[in-house]
């Protein structure tokens, strides 16, 4: 990678930059149009798809009520299966778990398949440092560790590259990760997607140990689901030897039952596909077919945190989707990468400053990189209500900042700045509550309004920099009320 999300500037100042960038601009609003268009089309398909929707709204929200019971079984149902599982608070004792499970095989290469969650701890980075290389074989994880670049999008991680670019990419940095790209190669879809399976295919028949995250776990029977497009997760997690999978500890479902609904939702959310054309299960180990020893990584890493958030916890839902990121007006034109988190889009917005706590500059900024217009809301296949997150968020970073644990009860830490916010906030507190000095400063702001700034001053200026301020009326509305109507305010 080129750089990591951690001290990347607020979204501010990253989407300023990246709304500046013609070719992005281009690339995301073909691409997120397109793909919202057919997601529109694949779910207009299904008559019952608000009962789904609902459904898998109340399994999430059932299970992360009985997190703690569903974890055990999960562990329970892994352990009788053949599968041992490790239990990670941080990113640090995740990576920490990881790497020595692979020193203990002897390897110094792993392939992996695409996972958020391994991309949220840095994984690969910190893998690295301990002399394993990791390679991505999903055909835009590659693109983005070939071209040292970040993810941008949640489902298509390479959204903000076009043909012309991924095919120079290829050509030049290939043959240092292994097989070199063809000679004369074009950038004809089928040609760069040839490229790609021959530079992997090595890999997969080479690969000792495999990394995943997971999509699902069904705690019931211990089974781990994998959905994807390509076929590379299969062969991940059919031919190494080793696997070891790090997965979020909300992934967890009941039972079998519960996985149909999002089996039904996921796809069609994502790809706009009736059904994935890959959906991997695997159960433990056994001693005819795939890995002879399977790890199960479950990651903290804050979702404790923000389960204990009554409003926020709704965002431990998300089954990644990213039908949010498609729909919202602020990523099209901005980017995943301005959100400054593997987690880009309005549910990164929402998730991200919950998982890293809020004192960071660009984790403060992400509760506002929204319109509010309710889009990503309309389309979430569990129900999602991201506006009510957000401004649920804003409070925080505008009020308080930090959550912590006082017992049993989650507080708000003392904020640093906005403190020209909360002055502002008390004086209308104060001035509503007192008739006399509010009927007073109405007054005062009529007979001064030719005297109104055309933006506000100080932190207000950034705010009014894109809007008029509203002009002040010639007179009150109650001096108004009084000379139409008559009598006294008390008297209407």
């Amino acid at each position: 990678m080129s750089g990591t999300f951690v001290g990347m500037p607020a979204f501010p100042k990253a989407a300023h930059e990246a709304v500046g960038n013609e070719t992005l601009r281009g690339n995301l609003r073909h691409a997120t149009h397109t793909i919202r268009a057919k997601r529109a089309k694949a779910v207009a398909e299904v008559p019952d798809w608000a009962e789904l929707r609902e459904a898998g709204k109340r399994i999430k929200d059932h299970t992360l009520r009985h997190l703690d019971r569903y974890l055990v079984q999960l562990e329970e149902s892994i352990t009788a299966a053949g599968g041992t599982v490790h239990w990670a608070a941080d990113a640090d004792e995740a990576n920490r778990i990881v790497a020595d499970l692979v020193k203990a095989t002897g390897e110094r290469e792993v392939v992996k398949v695409k996972s958020m969650a391994t991309q949220e701890i840095g994984l690969n980075e910190a893998l690295e440092a301990e002399g394993i290389r990791a390679y991505e074989t999903d055909l835009a994880e590659l693109i983005v560790q070939l071209g040292k670049d970040r993810p941008s999008h949640i489902l298509v991680p390479a959204i903000h590259r076009n043909r012309g670019e991924i095919r120079d990419i290829f050509a030049r940095e290939m043959g240092a990760w292994g097989r070199p790209a063809p000679e004369g190669l074009t950038d004809t879809p089928a040609e760069l997607a040839e490229a790609a399976r021959l530079h992997l295919r090595e890999k997969f028949l080479r690969a000792k140990v495999g990394i995943s995250g997971a999509n699902f776990m069904v705690a019931e029977t211990g089974t781990l689901v994998v959905v994807e497009s390509e076929g590379n997760g299969r062969m991940c997690l059919t031919l190494p030897e080793t696997l070891i999978s790090v997965v979020g500890i909300e992934k967890v479902v009941p039972t079998w039952r519960d996985l149909e609904v999002f089996l039904q939702t996921l796809p069609r959310s994502s790809t706009a596909e009736r059904m994935n054309p890959y959906t991997s299960t695997w159960t433990g180990t056994t001693s005819e077919d795939g890995p002879r020893e399977f790890h199960l990584v479950l990651l903290d890493n804050g979702r404790t945190d923000t389960l204990a958030d009554e409003v926020g916890r709704q965002a431990l839902r998300c089954i990644r989707c990213s039908a949010c990121l498609n729909v919202c007006p602020v990523y099209e034109r901005a980017g995943g990468h301005a959100y400054g988190s593997v987690y880009p889009g309005p549910i990164g917005a929402i998730l991200s400053p919950q998982l890293r706590g809020t004192q960071s500059e660009i984790d403060a900024s992400l509760p506002y990189a929204s319109s509010l217009c309710g889009a990503c809301y309309e389309v979430c296949p569990v129900a999602i209500d991201i506006p009510e997150v957000l401004v649920h968020l804003r409070e925080r970073v505008a009020q308080g900042g930090e959550v912590t644990r006082d017992g049993n009860k989650v507080v708000l830490k003392p904020a640093k700045g906005h403190a020209a916010e909360r002055a502002a906030m008390r004086a209308a507190r104060w001035a509503f509550a007192r008739p006399g000095a509010l009927r007073a400063g109405q007054r005062l702001a009529s007979r001064t309004r030719r005297l109104r700034p055309r933006s506000l001053p100080g932190p207000g200026r950034a705010w009014s920099e894109a809007r008029e301020l509203p002009p002040v009326p010639a007179e009150p509305f109650r001096d108004w009320w009084q000379r139409t109507r008559g009598g006294t305010e008390e008297g209407k």
